[in-house]
């Protein structure tokens, strides 16, 4: 079996409406809401699937939102936990990462994944994963567009906004379970 569908290589999340088969540490239910789509949320290996995380996030920040090419990339990448949500024939649909120091970042879901659940369950993850590596809280940049997505997750907004690759944002933080 390929590793990147056998669900026991990675720790994963296996989400089918309207119930959701979680391993290992649970996350506040205030987190998570069901939902009629089918997809699966996985840690990712960024050598493995480089192409799939870089597929979406080009779509959502270069094509969509019209980031610089070069600054959507750095070299942070190679050191970050990457999560992954797939649809039910495995097509790549929504990305974020989480960097060595806990800070969130590059969460992104295709436009028409959007309001499914898809981003919660990528962003529910990276907490979880956040919290098993020992962080006590999780940060992020959040584009001022999605600070009440984050804000429904438990993050609270910080300092003032500033402007990254010319798009708003703001600080966010959200302590740990």
């Amino acid at each position: 079996m390929d590793r990147a569908r056998d669900p026991d290589h990675y720790n994963r999340w296996d989400i089918t409406a309207p119930r959701y088969h979680r391993p290992q540490i649970s996350s506040p239910p205030d987190i998570i809401t069901p939902m009629s789509s089918s997809f699966s949320v996985r840690r990712a290996d960024w050598n493995l699937d480089r192409d799939h995380l870089r597929g979406i996030r080009e779509a959502v920040f270069v094509c969509e939102q019209l980031v610089p090419l070069e600054l959507e990339w750095d070299e942070a990448d190679a050191a970050c936990v990457h999560v992954l949500a797939e649809d039910d024939s495995g097509t790549p649909i929504g990305t974020g990462r989480l960097l060595p120091d806990g800070h969130i970042g590059r969460m992104a879901v295709l436009p028409t994944w959007r309001r499914r659940g898809v981003g919660a369950a990528l962003l529910t993850e990276l907490m979880r994963i956040a919290l098993e590596q020992g962080f006590a809280e999780v940060v992020l940049n959040a584009q001022t567009q999605a600070m009440a997505f984050y804000g429904r997750h438990g993050f609270s907004a910080e300092g003032e906004a500033f402007l990254d690759a010319g798009i708003p944002h703001r600080r966010m933080r959200r302590a740990l379970p």
